[in-house]
């Protein structure tokens, strides 16, 4: 019997999903648009970061947590400027202007 990717990732979405396993949801969620699925949308509960790309969300959290764009940039194998980048298109996104203000604002925004 063979079972496709997308059943399963879809039935694992929906349990994160349910559980509030946010961070494993956002995971499913990507990778069952790897597979060539279309996007859901947002998703119950994610709040004004349902709007970002998972690329996006992943840098976000991590800058919210007060990591420096280098260390970001270590951690997720990719350029600084690569970084900043996300940043620039997260943040009108967010609707927050700076740093300082996506860490205050973190909880409120899904983060």
């Amino acid at each position: 019997m063979q079972v496709h990717p997308r059943g399963l990732l879809n039935s694992a979405l929906e349990v994160f999903d349910r559980l509030g396993m946010t961070p494993w949801a956002d995971r499913a969620g990507s990778e069952l648009t790897a597979t060539g699925a279309q996007d859901q949308g947002p998703r119950a509960g994610q709040g004004a970061a349902a709007s970002l790309t998972p690329q996006e969300l992943q840098i976000a959290r991590l800058t919210a947590q007060g990591l420096s764009n280098r260390d970001i940039a270590a951690q997720l194998f990719l350029s600084h400027r690569t970084v900043g980048y996300h940043l620039y298109k997260a943040y009108p996104k967010l609707g927050i202007a700076s740093r300082g203000e996506l860490k205050e604002r973190a909880v409120s925004l899904g983060l």
